[in-house]
């Protein structure tokens, strides 16, 4: 759920970041707000949608990192994280006041856990199916990404960014969140499966690593890239495939096997990957393909994940105390509305000022580096990548 890099916009991430967020309000409309399987299918595996994110995220915040790599260039982290923060907190901030000022029905949940651990992000251990602002779980498990990847890659830069060693790594990891899937549900098994597998960092941060390969082909053997995405519809169809065959298979079995625990995300994430690298292609049928709003709800998106499920559980009494029904065709897109609607308000009021502050902090940080380079040594948070 981050913005793309500062490259011409690519229809077919945006294409697929839609696909994410509508996946995801189709969910979280049968759940919270009819109780009934309203979109069928793609309601019940509509979950997914935040896989997705988690790819997609993984290649924007891969490439912003390892793009310096490929250039030779410094990576300061001061510049990062500042570029992280004023992204990401403004509208998750706004939101989470929402959430404390109004602890009650109907926003509120079962329980609601420490304030400390929303501030710092960690309320994703241990969660709870059914505690208030549970969909920030996954804004957890992003922001504990985004503080880990760079000290590594900054690691990494500092031996002197070992090819071979940075994707044994990556393959590494991957295998760690399988094998930690597997060690969670053979000692916890079903009942436990929420808590210990579905929001855990060490579960689910195997999801974003796809993406963050295809950055690293693409920044350290871009040739092998280009010649990848020749292939690039032949790509998009092996990730439909995949992907639909795999959700396929853990909506018949979920959570009920040891194997699809254990393989079925990581397989996930590797036919999302596929999806993603193939939108990088500009030829790609993805990026051929136009949906009237698809680009401006890919804007929204992150502000949107952030307000429609408070909107939508606030609404959701109303509807009974009128007696409306909440499959009816008229409904369903009246709260989906509202939803993408409260997202949009945020968008603009919160996260665009914001969005220009950043635009205009980092030109000016980037001013004051440019004149002052031949004049001092690098600042004491820029590692060579080069």
């Amino acid at each position: 759920m981050t913005e793309p890099v500062s490259t011409p916009r690519l229809c077919g991430l945006d294409l697929l970041r839609a696909a994410a967020i509508v996946l995801v309000l189709m969910t979280h409309y049968s759940g919270f707000v009819s109780g009934h399987a309203t979109f069928g299918i793609l309601g019940k595996v509509g979950w997914a949608g935040v896989d997705l994110f988690f790819v997609l995220s993984g290649y924007l915040i891969g490439n912003q990192l390892l793009a310096p790599a490929a250039r030779g260039e410094a990576l300061s982290l001061k510049v990062f994280f500042m570029r992280r923060l004023l992204r990401t907190l403004p509208n998750y901030y706004v939101v989470l006041a929402v959430y404390l000022l109004f602890p009650g029905p109907p926003l509120g949940g079962a329980s609601m856990p420490a304030a400390w651990r929303f501030l710092t992000f960690t309320q994703n251990f241990g969660l709870a199916y059914g505690q208030t602002f549970s969909h920030s779980w996954s804004l957890c498990i992003e922001e504990q990404f985004y503080l880990l990847l760079p000290l590594v890659v900054v690691a990494l830069a500092r031996i002197g960014f070992p090819v071979r060693l940075t994707w044994g790594l990556l393959a590494g990891a991957i295998g760690a969140g399988m094998a930690t899937r597997a060690a969670a549900f053979a000692l916890h098994g079903h009942d436990a499966f929420m808590a210990e597998v579905y929001y855990s960092s060490f579960c689910r941060a195997d999801e974003l690593l796809p993406g963050v390969a295809i950055a690293l082909l693409r920044n350290v053997h871009p040739g092998a890239f280009a010649r990848l995405l020749r292939h690039a519809n032949a790509l998009c169809a092996a990730g439909f495939a995949l992907s639909i065959g795999i959700l396929a298979c853990i909506h018949l079995d979920w959570p009920a096997t040891l194997v699809t625990s254990t393989f079925g995300y990581s397989l996930l994430a590797l036919g999302f990957g596929l999806l993603t690298c193939a939108a990088l292609a500009p030829h790609c049928v993805l990026n051929r393909v136009r949906i009237p709003g698809a680009s401006q709800l890919a804007l929204w998106s992150y502000a949107v994940y952030l307000a429609h499920k408070p909107i939508f559980m606030a609404l959701r009494p109303q509807l009974d105390r009128l007696h409306v029904d909440a499959n009816a065709p008229a409904t369903v897109a009246a709260v989906m509305a509202a939803g993408i609607g409260g997202g949009w308000v945020l968008y603009r009021c919160v996260e665009t000022p914001f969005m220009r502050l950043r635009a205009r902090w980092t030109a000016a940080w980037a001013a004051r580096s440019a004149a002052t380079s031949d004049a001092r040594p690098a600042p004491a948070d820029a590692v060579p990548m080069g």
